[in-house]
C-alpha cells in the first residue's frame, strides 16, 4: 500500500491521508493526454491546410465579436546550447548563436503574413516566449523581437508578458533588460536541485544561482515568478525530491509547475541517453506527487490542479477559487478561452474552431516563408462533437466538476442521451472512488484528482475509437 495525502480539487487544500492500493495504481498507470487541448495535437491531420487557417484569421478579423476579443500570442524559440536528456520539446541544439539572426527574420516574415489576414494592431492580453530556451537570444536580439511584436500587435494594459528562462543563461543584468522590455512574468526551468539527478539528465545548476535570480526578480519588480519541476526523473526518490520541494518552498516563487516525466525514447531521441533502470517506479512517483502537494501546501501554496500550484494571493489561485480557471497549450491559465496565434517552428495555435501547427523543422519552416506561405503543415477543424467534448473535458480538468445544465444550455445537447456510454463508465469510476455522481453533476473526488486525466479520458471520442496510447505520457 502507498500512503498518500489527498488534495481537494475544489479547495486545493490537503485534507486527509488515505491508502491507494497497488491494484488501483496498476489499473490507472496508463498513458493519457494532458489535455492542454481537445482534440489533442496528435489528432491533427496533414489535410488541414494553410488556406483553412487563413480563413479562420479572416473570419476573426471580420467578426464584430471575435476581432474585439484579445489574443493570446505564443512565440517559439527552438535553440538551446546543450541538450537536457528528458526534454520532449521541439529544439535545435547549437552553440552557434548566429543561427538566431535568420530565425528572427523568419519570425517577422511570419508575423506579416499572418497580419495580412488578421489585420495589424490586434489587442494581446497574453504574450509568451517559450522554447527551447528563449534566453538563447542575446539582449539585442530580444529587443529586436519585442520591437517587431509591438509594432504589429497592441499589447493591452495589464497584459501577461512572460518568458521561459534557463537559469544557466541569465544574470541579474539580463533580468533587468527583460524587465525593461516589458516582461512581467518569469518561468525558471529548475526540474530538480539534487546534484546526482541533474547529472543524470545533463542539466546542472546550483540552488544558489537560482536563489540569486529569484531575489533579483523581486528587486526588479517582476509581478510573478514560476519554477518548473519534474518528478519521475532518473535517480529521484521520494526523499531526494522532498529536499527539492523544501528548497523551492524556501525560494517562494509565485507559481510552481510540477510535471510527471514522460519517458518516450521511441519518439524523443535525447531520452535514449537515460538509463531506464534508474527511473523510479510508479509507487514512488505517486509518493513524490503526494509529498509535493503536502510540502507546497505547508509553504502556503494552493493546489490548482494536476500540475500547477500557486500562492493563495496569486491570480491563478484566485481564478481557481472563483471558477475562472482555463487551460491552454501552456497549461492552466487565468486568461479567458481566447484565440491563440502561435509563431515559430512547430508552434501550435488556435483561431476560432481551428487548431494549427507550423512545420517542425527549420528547413521546412524557412522554405514555406521564402515562398510567401504560412508554414502550416497540419491542424484540425473542430466538429460540433469536438466542441461539446472539449467543454466537458475542460470543466473536469479545470474545476474538477461538470455541471450538466451548463453544457446543455451552451451546446444544446441532452447530457444523459448524448453521453450515455460515458456516464455508465462514470458510474464505474464512482465505485472506485474517483468521482461522485450527483443529480445533474459529476464531482471529482480528492483521490480522483490524482487521476483526473483518466476521468477526462472517458469523454475522449478519439481514445474510444483508438485505444492505443503509447504516444502519451503516463498518468502517474
Amino acid at each position: 500500500m502507498v500512503q498518500i495525502i489527498h488534495a481537494s480539487p475544489a479547495l486545493g487544500a490537503v485534507q486527509a491521508s488515505d491508502n491507494i492500493s497497488e491494484e488501483l495504481l496498476r489499473r490507472f498507470d496508463v498513458s493519457g493526454p494532458r489535455y492542454t487541448s481537445y482534440p489533442t495535437a496528435d489528432r491533427f491531420v496533414e489535410a488541414f491546410s494553410a488556406e483553412q487557417y487563413t480563413q479562420a484569421l479572416q473570419q476573426r478579423a471580420g467578426g464584430s465579436l471575435g476581432s474585439a476579443s484579445p489574443l493570446s500570442l505564443y512565440i517559439h524559440i527552438p535553440f538551446c546550447e546543450s541538450v537536457c536528456y528528458y526534454c520532449a520539446c521541439n529544439k535545435v541544439i547549437t552553440k552557434h548563436h548566429d543561427k538566431a539572426v535568420e530565425y528572427l527574420q523568419a519570425l517577422v516574415t511570419e508575423m506579416d503574413l499572418t497580419l495580412a489576414h488578421l489585420g495589424r494592431g490586434a489587442a494581446v492580453s497574453q504574450l509568451h516566449l517559450g522554447g527551447g530556451s528563449p534566453t538563447f537570444l542575446s539582449d539585442a536580439e530580444l529587443s529586436q523581437l519585442m520591437l517587431a511584436l509591438r509594432e504589429r500587435f497592441r499589447v493591452a494594459p495589464g497584459a501577461e508578458v512572460s518568458i521561459e528562462v534557463d537559469p544557466r543563461t541569465v544574470t541579474k543584468d539580463r533580468l533587468k533588460h527583460l524587465r525593461e522590455l516589458g516582461f512581467n512574468r518569469l518561468s525558471f526551468g529548475v526540474q530538480d536541485f539534487d546534484a546526482a539527478v541533474q547529472k543524470a539528465v545533463h542539466r546542472e545548476q546550483s540552488y544558489e544561482s537560482v536563489e540569486a535570480l529569484m531575489i533579483a526578480s523581486r528587486e526588479l519588480g517582476f509581478e510573478s515568478t514560476n519554477v518548473d519541476l519534474i518528478y519521475g526523473l532518473p535517480l529521484q526518490t521520494p526523499d531526494s525530491f522532498a529536499r527539492t520541494i523544501a528548497q523551492v518552498g524556501a525560494l517562494k516563487p509565485d507559481r510552481i509547475a510540477l510535471y510527471g516525466y514522460a519517458h518516450l525514447p521511441q519518439r524523443f531521441k535525447p531520452q535514449r541517453r537515460i538509463d531506464t533502470a534508474q527511473l523510479p517506479p510508479a509507487g514512488d512517483k505517486v509518493a513524490m506527487l503526494a509529498g509535493a502537494i503536502a510540502g507546497f501546501q505547508s509553504h502556503g501554496y494552493s493546489y490548482i490542479g494536476m500540475d500547477h500550484f500557486a500562492l493563495a494571493s496569486d491570480s491563478l489561485a484566485v481564478a481557481k477559487r472563483q471558477g475562472r480557471l482555463h487551460r491552454n497549450f501552456q497549461g492552466y491559465s487565468t486568461q479567458p478561452d481566447c484565440d491563440l496565434v502561435a509563431l515559430g517552428v512547430s508552434a501550435i495555435g488556435r483561431v476560432g474552431a481551428c487548431y494549427s501547427q507550423n512545420a517542425k523543422t527549420l528547413d521546412e519552416y524557412y522554405d514555406a516563408l521564402r515562398q510567401g506561405q504560412l508554414p502550416i503543415v497540419r491542424g484540425l477543424a473542430l466538429t460540433r462533437d469536438d466542441i461539446v467534448r472539449r467543454a466537458v473535458i475542460m470543466a473536469l480538468m479545470c474545476q474538477g466538476r461538470l455541471e450538466f445544465e451548463s453544457i446543455e444550455l451552451s451546446h444544446l445537447v441532452d447530457m444523459q442521451a448524448y453521453f450515455k456510454p460515458e456516464l455508465a463508465r462514470m458510474a464505474e469510476l464512482a465505485e472506485q472512488g474517483l468521482v461522485t455522481l450527483e443529480p445533474g453533476a459529476i464531482q471529482v473526488t480528492p483521490m480522483g484528482w490524482y487521476f483526473v486525466r483518466a476521468v477526462a479520458m472517458v469523454f475522449d471520442r478519439y481514445l474510444q475509437a483508438d485505444r492505443s496510447r503509447e504516444r502519451f505520457s503516463r498518468i502517474i
